[in-house]
């Protein structure tokens, strides 16, 4: 009997593979040889851009050179011309993995992904695959193994809008494929894996996973004896070529399509293969009076006063900005760049700059948000004293001596919350950060809307002074969190999908939630609307609104930010510095004629002008704020002694056990610590002298419009003359 049922059950799944060979023919070639075009669309429906044509040029198999064949076995398929069509064992394998939780994999052979690419769609459905199967295996009969190598080699993607080894050599190297050398064809094959990830000129931050992958294709020649194990040796990561775009994406458009492509990919709402298949119509939320608005903004106020021809510091200037409703989390504009056709990557979200003390709203909000006190036990608030000394080593964290240096070398001595805002104040936001606890600051600022794992955000007191590297549609998103009262909801760039007039589900921003409490907020929006009041951002009151922001420099003056809102917009600035041909971040002092570009600056004036013509014809709203009646004295700790509260506590703080990152100065680095606990230095390292500010002039294009007072003042109203970092 037992015998009898297996030979039973063998005859069965016998009988189910001949009739699926004989029911399952070789069908005709999908939709991508007409692959249509992807229309992106405003918000008012009017046409964006037009994407989707497909980049593919045909070869023969005798065009690509053997060490490019082989590179691509070795990564993708290595006992190819030895193998059947399928892979039972392998398919087993894979699906095994994938029903474990250890991420989707294929387990297919590159007939079977020939078959995929070239005769049927990307749907992982049983359907598929079983048509998938039953047709590998009736074209491994019928075809001949080069004729589906040749056919693999010229659909599958590349990335870059790429199809096709022909159209990725030129793509990735400006060169046909007969002459791509061996590492240069590694990588190439190293792109089948993760086209968009191992990119490493869109995604530098991705490339120790690119070259790991570059080695193993390389081994994997190694190996089957393709390749010598000394010229493997000899061999060079291949840095490919800065992206060409294509010139229907110039202007603004290329940075809103590629943001709408990363914002439908990462929500998982449209896979990139799919997605570039085309054929949808998609209608952002983009406003296109207000990114009009924004591209004027940033013309007038910073890029018309640039002259490259005689400053090589403005040949370094981009800017990047992003605006956000508030209410309803649409991006309603987005600023990438110059152009899309001259600078690839888009300024808006890129996240390789320090935020600086953009960065330090969030501390507040953290103190108010946890009812954090000093560490003599007062309760933080907007009027909560501290020592705004120079270099005052703060107290309560066991990581090790940490003293950072105001703007400028300025002391304050004792001041205020809203004034060491105002005012910029390093030693106060630091001391504060370790008054509530490095780690709950971070928690604070994942609350509102940066990422969890936001590059050099760590739980240390310079986190107060904005080492952390989020991009300025991130700072957009926590920033709107403040402006709708601490609620907060996913940020969305997409409002409706359709294809073949059908519409495709869009998830809506999410639930939204309070992710801080309203009086944390609203408290938070008080102290700012005094930034733009008498602060480092009066510049921002040239929008005629009512306004709160903060403005903040990063390490060196490599950026300056503004990130401001109104009751009705939320929008973020940022002016960076960077060598086109190199890549490398550069400082801006001297750019547009000025000592330096400052937050309070061109940031802020980009911001106003923006904001005045992105908000004419609506009514001005003033804030309604919530702030749970704060005291309205300053306070003092006992004694009336008016010092901070930062005498050392009977213990440290147990938050964050490491030691502090950066320099102790207020010039924040983008390094984590290598200091342990344990072996606190002794002393702190010694700075470069900075230029102490004058008693303050009248304002000018670059400073503050009514100056600073003492030693973080501006000398004469254009800005600061020096120094090593600037709050402005």
């Amino acid at each position: 009997m037992v015998l009898g049922a297996f030979l039973f059950v063998v005859l069965l799944c016998g009988g189910a593979l001949v009739a699926g060979y004989m029911m399952v023919d070789i069908p005709e070639a999908n939709a991508m040889a007409t692959r249509q075009t992807t229309v992106y669309l405003y918000s008012d429906g009017t046409p964006m851009a037009r994407d989707g044509d497909v980049n593919r040029e045909n070869v023969h198999l005798s065009q690509v050179p053997e060490t490019a064949q082989h590179a691509v076995l070795a990564a993708e398929d290595r006992d190819f011309y030895s193998e059947s069509a399928v892979n039972p064992l392998a398919m087993i394998r894979a699906g095994w993995n994938t029903a474990t939780g250890k991420g989707k994999q294929s387990g297919s052979t590159i007939t079977q992904q020939y078959v995929k690419n070239y005769y049927l769609d990307q749907e992982q459905t049983v359907s598929r695959k079983v048509k998938e199967f039953f047709i590998a295996i009736k074209l491994d009969r019928e075809v001949d193994k080069d004729d589906i190598l040749e056919g693999y080699l010229n659909t599958s993607y590349f990335g870059r809008n790429s199809y096709g080894i022909q159209a990725a050599a030129q793509a990735y190297y400006g060169k046909d494929i007969g002459k791509i050398d061996t590492a240069e064809a590694a990588y190439l094959a190293t792109l089948l894996n993760a086209p968009s990830a191992y990119d490493v000129v869109a995604y530098p931050e991705n490339r120790p996973k690119a070259e790991a992958r570059w080695r193993y294709v390389l081994d994997g020649m190694v190996k089957k004896g393709w390749l010598s194990s000394s010229e493997r040796d000899a061999m060079k990561f291949p840095m490919p070529q800065k992206i060409k775009a294509q010139s229907a994406m110039s202007g603004q458009r290329g940075y809103l399509v590629e943001a709408v492509k990363h914002y439908l990919i990462d929500n998982d709402i449209i896979d990139e293969q799919t997605l570039d298949r085309g054929g949808y119509r998609i209608t952002t939320t983009i406003d296109r009076k207000k990114q009009d608005a924004f591209v004027a903004a940033v013309h007038d106020k910073l890029m018309s006063k640039l002259d490259k021809k005689n400053r090589k510091v403005d040949k370094y200037v981009r800017a990047g900005g992003a605006s956000i409703d508030p209410k309803t989390g649409k991006v309603v504009a987005l600023y990438g760049g110059i152009d899309y056709t001259k600078q690839f990557v888009s300024n808006a979200t890129r996240h390789d700059y320090q935020v600086g003390s953009t960065f330090k709203p969030f501390v507040y909000t953290s103190a108010a948000q946890n009812g954090s006190a000093t560490q003599d036990g007062r309760k933080i608030t907007p009027n909560t004293i501290y020592d705004g000394s120079n270099r005052r080593p703060v107290t309560g964290w066991s990581g090790g001596p940490y003293a950072p240096e105001n703007e400028d070398g300025g002391s304050y001595g004792p001041i205020t919350v809203t004034e060491a805002t105002d005012r910029s104040v390093n030693s106060v936001y630091a001391q504060m950060a370790v008054d509530v606890g490095p780690a709950k600051v971070k928690q604070t600022a994942v609350a509102l809307g940066l990422p969890e794992k936001t590059p050099d955000m760590e739980p240390y007191p310079s986190i107060a002074l904005g080492t952390a590297n989020a991009s300025v549609l991130e700072m957009t998103q926590a920033y709107a969190t403040l402006a709708n009262h601490g609620k907060r909801g996913q940020y969305t760039l997409v409002s409706k999908i359709t294809k073949n007039d059908k519409e495709i589900e869009v998830p809506d921003r999410g639930e939204v939630e309070q992710a801080v409490p309203r009086a944390a907020a609203d408290s938070t929006t008080a102290i700012l609307q005094s930034v733009v009041r008498g602060g480092t951002a009066t510049a921002a009151q040239a929008a005629g609104r009512p306004a709160a922001g903060k403005t903040g420099t990063a390490e060196e003056d490599k950026a300056a930010w503004f990130a401001g809102y109104t009751p009705d917009l939320v929008t973020v600035v940022s002016v960076m510095g960077q060598d086109s041909d190199t890549g490398v971040q550069k400082p801006l002092y001297g750019a547009t004629g000025l000592p330096r570009i400052n937050g309070g600056g061109a940031p802020a004036e980009i911001w106003a002008a923006y904001t005045k013509e992105a908000l004419k014809g609506k009514p001005v709203k003033e804030f309604d704020l919530d702030t749970a009646g704060g005291p309205s004295n300053p306070q003092l700790p006992s004694g009336d002694q008016p010092t901070t509260g930062t005498a050392p506590p009977a213990t440290g703080d147990t938050d964050s056990p490491e030691s502090p990152t950066g320099t102790p100065s207020e010039e924040p680095s983008s390094q984590a610590p290598t200091i342990p606990p344990t072996t606190p230095p002794t002393n702190p390292p010694t700075l470069p002298p900075t230029d102490s500010g004058g008693p303050g002039g009248p304002g000018g294009p670059g400073g503050d419009p009514g100056g600073d007072p003492g030693g973080a003042g501006d000398p004469g109203g254009a800005g600061d003359p020096g120094g090593t970092f600037s709050d402005y």
